[in-house]
C-alpha cells in the first residue's frame, strides 16, 4: 500500500490537542463558579445592598478596566519570561477566592473589593491563556481551538447560571450562600489545571528577532493589528457590560429568577455556536465572520432598546449568545493571523487592554445614560457603536506587514 494512501486526515478531536482540552475544563468549572454569581451582582447590588444604578456601572466598568490593563502587562512578561503557566495559575487562583470575598460584603464597597479582586485575576490570566492555547495548536486549527474553548467557556457559563436558580428556590432567594458555593467549582477549576495543563516548549530562541521587545513599543506590530485594535476600541465604547442587559430584564417585568433564566438562554446559544463559528471561520476567514458578529450586536442593542415588554427578551438574549460565539473566540483567531507566536500574550493583552477601557467608559456611560434618559438609550447607543465597527471592519486594509509564523 503506497504510504500517502495510510496517512489519514486527522479527526475533529485530534485537531484539539489535550492541553486545549484541559484548558477547556479549566475554563468550564471557572465559568461554573462566575455565572453562578454574575447575574446574581447587579441584582444583589440594586436590591439588598441598595446601590444605585449609575454605582453599579461604575464597579463593572472599574473592575473591567482593571483586567485589560493587566493584559496587556501579564501578556507581555509572559512573552518575556518565555512562560504562561504560572500567569495562569495566578490568575484563576485570585478569581476564585474572590467568590469567597462577595459572600462577606454586607456594602457596595466591599462588592467592589470582590470584583477587584476577580479581574485582577481575569488580568493576570487571559492574554497567557490565549497564547498558551495558540502555542499548543497548529495554525490551520486556530479557530477550531479557540472556538473549542470558548464552547467549553460558555457550557459552564449555562451550568453556573441554572445552580444558581436551583440555590434560589432551595435556600429561598439567600444571595449571599450562591457566592460560597461558587467558591467549590472555582477551586477545582485551578486543581485540573496546576495537574493537567502542561507549558508550551517555545521557540523564541531560534529567532531572537521575533522576540518582544524590552519596551512596549506601538511599531512592533502590524498595521493590520493596529486597525484591528482601533476598531476593538470603537466598538467597546458601547458594549457596556452585560449587568445592564439583566437590569434591563428585571426593567421590562421579570423577576429574578426569570432574569437569571434569560442569562441562561444566552449561554446556551454561546456554548451552541461557538465551535461551528470556529471552524467555520477556518474555512471563510474570521474577518468575515466578525464582522457578521458585529451587525448581530448591533441588532440585539437596538431590540433590548425598542421592545417595552418582556415577551421579546428571550429572543434577545439567544440572538446575543450568537453574537458571542462569533465573535469572542473569533477575535483571538484573527489576531493570531496578524502576529507572530513570539509576540501573541503581548498582542492579546494589547487589544484585551483596550477592549476594556473602552468598556470601562462603556459602562460607567451607561449608567448615567440610564439614570439621565432612560433605560433604553444605552442600548441604542451601543447599537450605533456596533454597527459603524462591522463598517469599518469590512473595509479594513493593512499595508503589507510581514507574514506572521504560520
Amino acid at each position: 500500500m503506497n504510504d500517502n494512501n495510510q496517512v489519514s486526515k486527522k479527526s475533529p478531536a485530534q485537531k484539539v490537542p489535550k492541553n486545549v482540552v484541559f484548558m477547556g475544563l479549566v475554563s468550564l468549572f471557572n465559568d461554573i463558579a462566575s455565572e453562578m454569581v454574575y447575574p446574581i451582582i447587579p441584582i444583589f447590588l440594586n436590591t439588598v445592598l441598595k446601590a444605585p444604578i449609575s454605582v453599579i456601572g461604575f464597579i463593572e466598568g472599574l473592575a473591567e478596566s482593571t483586567a485589560s490593563f493587566l493584559k496587556l502587562v501579564s501578556g507581555w512578561f509572559s512573552d518575556k519570561l518565555e512562560k504562561r503557566k504560572p500567569f495562569v495559575v495566578l490568575g484563576y487562583s485570585l478569581s476564585s477566592f474572590s467568590k469567597l470575598f462577595l459572600g462577606f460584603a454586607t456594602s457596595w464597597p466591599m462588592v467592589l473589593f470582590a470584583r477587584f479582586l476577580d479581574r485582577f485575576g481575569k488580568g493576570a490570566r487571559v492574554s497567557s491563556r490565549d497564547a498558551l492555547i495558540l502555542e499548543s495548536v497548529e495554525p490551520e486549527n486556530r479557530g477550531r481551538a479557540f472556538g473549542f474553548h470558548r464552547s467549553m467557556d460558555s457550557i459552564g457559563a449555562v451550568v453556573g447560571p441554572l445552580l444558581a436558580l436551583l440555590a434560589l428556590v432551595f435556600f429561598k432567594e439567600k444571595l449571599t450562600t450562591i457566592f460560597f458555593l461558587a467558591f467549590i467549582p472555582s477551586i477545582i477549576g485551578v486543581l485540573v489545571l496546576i495537574v493537567f495543563v502542561k507549558e508550551v516548549k517555545n521557540k523564541i530562541n531560534s529567532n531572537r528577532e521575533l522576540s518582544p521587545p524590552s519596551k512596549l513599543r506601538w511599531s512592533a506590530f502590524s498595521s493590520r493589528f493596529k486597525i484591528f485594535l482601533i476598531i476593538s476600541a470603537v466598538f467597546a465604547i458601547g458594549n457596556s457590560s452585560d449587568a445592564f442587559l439583566i437590569l434591563r430584564a428585571q426593567n421590562l417585568g421579570m423577576s429574578i429568577t426569570l432574569a437569571v433564566a434569560a442569562y441562561v438562554v444566552y449561554n446556551i446559544s454561546y456554548a451552541l455556536f461557538s465551535y461551528p463559528a470556529g471552524i467555520l471561520s477556518d474555512k471563510i476567514s474570521p474577518k468575515k465572520i466578525l464582522v457578521g458578529g458585529y451587525i448581530l450586536f448591533a441588532i440585539v442593542y437596538g431590540g433590548f432598546g425598542l421592545i417595552r415588554t418582556e415577551n421579546l427578551v428571550w429572543i434577545l438574549f439567544f440572538s446575543y449568545g450568537i453574537y458571542m460565539a462569533l465573535t469572542d473566540g473569533i477575535s483571538r483567531a484573527y489576531i493570531a493571523d496578524t502576529i507572530p507566536k513570539e509576540i501573541s500574550g503581548t498582542a492579546f493583552g494589547a487589544q484585551q487592554m483596550v477592549s476594556g477601557l473602552c468598556i470601562f467608559l462603556s459602562s460607567v456611560l451607561a449608567g448615567l445614560l440610564w439614570k439621565l434618559f432612560g433605560p433604553a438609550v444605552p442600548f441604542y447607543f451601543g447599537s450605533v457603536t456596533g454597527m459603524l465597527s462591522a463598517i469599518l471592519l469590512f473595509f479594513s486594509r493593512g499595508r503589507n506587514d510581514p507574514s506572521p509564523e504560520n
